[in-house]
């Protein structure tokens, strides 16, 4: 695992200081898991450009595996820490945006993982391993290495290439205990229930209580289930937001969810790394193919879907 502090602090996502990437010069597209490890991988996705450098926002996700056939990068985590990507790099679960910098020409292929995808394939608590980029090999041992060999050997195209990391992924899941895993699903149901779901309706649902309940989420999900509420409530928020067939009552109904105008901009900016004024103008590709309605439309994220417009 690399990591190191950076000698200056970057800018944070957002402010006028950071200078990102224009739309046209990064492409990403997504490929559907197979249906059987559909609770395991989000999506699929390639990822590419020609530039030297693109630099971008990510908003706070689930994690991620990346294979890098060309380039490599490194991210902004809070607190000032930088990580290094490796030729084949696990984007742990993620408690806010982050500044991506990718330096080109590069091709990575990977996939997104659920969190049951996440704990049946790293075997990591993502409580102690949120914000990290790391070393895949270190956690999953040299057969990943020799993955990313074939993948580069291949001359296959991007959706084969995914393909082929999902069967990867589909052939190294371990078990995850029982009622863990079943626990897992009654928190996403308990998240897509409402955009702003109270706990003690999870409390009613789930089999477990009190500490135990928090401390299983910290453990699967990576945070509190209070901090968990404010994320989808942000990243679906501004989803909303972004689609332009959303009503001003509509938009209405959306601030009630925040204390004030201030407080939503502030969470989004957070979770996201840009204020709602400035999502969906082209700037940033990576945060608006991961956080636009689009996303929720095509790609059914298992995790706290809602919108729908």
């Amino acid at each position: 695992m690399t990591g190191k502090k950076a000698g200056k602090k970057p800018p944070s996502p957002g402010t006028a200081e950071d200078q990102l990437s224009p739309q046209e010069l990064i492409g990403l597209d997504y490929y559907p898991p197979p249906p059987a490890l559909k609770p395991y991988i989000t999506t699929l996705y390639s990822l590419h450009s020609d530039q030297a450098q693109v630099r971008d926002v990510m908003p706070a996700a689930v994690g991620y595996l990346l294979v890098f056939i060309e380039g490599d990068g490194r991210m902004h985590f809070p607190g000032e820490r930088v990580d290094d990507s490796s030729p084949v790099s696990l984007l742990t679960p993620t408690t806010a945006a982050a500044i991506t910098e990718l330096d080109g020409p590069f091709r990575v292929v990977g996939a997104a993982l659920s969190p049951l995808g996440w704990a049946a394939f790293t075997g990591l608590p993502a409580d102690t391993h949120c914000d990290r980029l790391c070393d895949a090999s270190e956690f999953l041992g040299p057969e990943i290495l020799a993955l990313r060999e074939e993948l580069c050997a291949s001359g296959a195209d991007d959706a084969a290439l995914t393909a082929r990391v999902a069967d990867f992924i589909g052939a190294n899941l371990k078990p995850v205990n029982s009622r863990h895993a079943k626990l897992i699903g009654e928190v996403a149901e308990w998240l897509s229930s409402e955009l702003d779901p109270p706990l003690a309706a999870l409390e009613t649902r789930a089999a477990y209580g009190g500490r135990q309940l928090q401390r299983l989420i910290e453990r699967y999900f990576g945070v509190t289930p209070k901090q968990l509420v404010r994320k989808y409530r942000a990243i679906r928020v501004a989803a909303l937001l972004q689609d332009p067939s959303t009503s001003d009552e509509q938009v209405a109904e959306l601030l009630n969810l925040f204390y004030d105008q201030s407080h939503l901009i502030r969470e989004v900016r957070h979770f996201l790394g840009r204020t709602p004024a400035r999502l969906g103008d082209g700037a940033n590709p990576l945060l608006e193919a991961t956080s636009g309605l689009r996303n929720f439309r095509e790609f059914t994220p298992s995790v706290a879907r809602i919108p729908e417009n």
